[in-house]
């Protein structure tokens, strides 16, 4: 069998390709994103303000990490999300993504990444606490978390 190869960009997903995913994706959160946010909204705002690194397998656009890099006077970037299809999960791709975040962040001089995850998602957590991020404050239901860069 044939190893599935991923091909990874930033900023090459339309509107139409950040929706399409988003809305494949949206049990995929604690809760369903569709609970928190109208998704053709949110997906405008990400195409519109943020940098979206993604993972494709041909024409699908199997994973997306999306981040505001917009506060230029403290210098900290924002992850507003981190998804991957479910067909795709245990593949590496949220981590790749998050290092090119990463990466990104440390070359236009950002400090500072935060994100918020669900208390709910234990894999994500994980993920975020092997890639160094520290819990900074919490709610009932969120995590804030914060990786000095």
């Amino acid at each position: 069998m044939k190893a599935i190869e991923f091909v990874y960009t930033t900023a090459v997903a339309d509107y139409s390709q950040v929706i399409a995913h988003l809305t494949a994706c949206d049990e995929n959160f604690f809760p369903s994103l569709s609970k928190k946010v109208d998704i053709a909204l949110y997906a405008d705002k990400i195409i519109k303000n943020a940098v979206t690194f993604e993972a494709w397998e041909g024409e699908n656009l199997a994973g997306l990490v999306a981040a505001y890099f917009n506060d230029e006077l403290l210098k900290k970037g924002f992850i507003t999300n981190v998804s991957t299809l479910k067909k795709y999960f245990g593949k590496g791709i949220a981590k790749k993504l998050m290092y090119m975040c990463i990466g990104y962040a440390k070359t236009k001089g950002y400090e500072e990444i935060l994100l918020e995850v669900s208390k709910e998602s234990e894999a994500a957590r994980n993920l975020y606490t092997k890639l160094n991020f520290n819990a900074v404050a919490e709610t009932a239901k969120i995590i804030t978390m914060t990786l000095k860069l």
